[in-house]
């Protein structure tokens, strides 16, 4: 016979090897590193939105509590559009230089450039302010504002007279 081991030996002398405890370690190091390495990252989650906003029909009562306060957004009435102006807070909520139109028609203090309470329509079950008595540079102005506010907030509603609201009007 000779001297050289067979095939059967040298195939289990080369398992041994193989297998061995160091071996075995180092494969599952190996094993774990590409997991890590190529596995996928967790899904993204958007942040989550605003709350949709409906657009609405509004009354000068059902407009009134759109004031600021309370946590409540800020809402103000332009020439019949309702605008969401919860982003300048500041100036139309509570405090701000504006505050006196939160929740108000505010077409007429606007074109008149003044913060008067004396601009506001009184009568909240009363007919819409026609904005009858104004110039021609006081409707310019108030175009002017309608347009700034077109840019830079939401029309979410349209005010109406009480006359004219429909049943489920809030």
């Amino acid at each position: 016979m000779s001297d050289q081991p067979s095939f059967a030996e040298t195939s289990a002398t080369q398992a041994a090897s193989i297998a061995s405890p160091i071996n075995l370690i180092l494969f599952s190091l190996l094993i774990l590193f590409a997991y890590f390495r190529f596995r996928g990252s967790p899904p993204q989650t958007l942040p989550k939105g605003p709350e949709p906003i409906v657009f609405r029909t509004f009354t000068p009562l059902t407009l009134k509590p759109y004031n600021g306060e309370n946590n409540m957004p800020v809402y103000l009435a332009v020439r019949g559009k309702v605008f969401d102006v919860t982003p300048g807070r500041n100036f139309y909520g509570p405090g701000g230089p504006y505050e006196n139109f939160a929740g108000r028609d505010a077409s007429r203090g606007l074109a008149c450039g003044s913060f008067d309470e004396d601009m506001l329509t009184k009568d909240l079950n009363g007919p819409l302010d026609n904005l009858s008595g104004l110039g021609d540079a006081e409707m310019e102005a108030l175009q002017g504002w309608e347009e700034r506010f077109n840019e830079k907030y939401l029309v979410v509603g349209k005010l109406v007279p009480v006359s004219e609201a429909p049943n489920e009007a809030s």
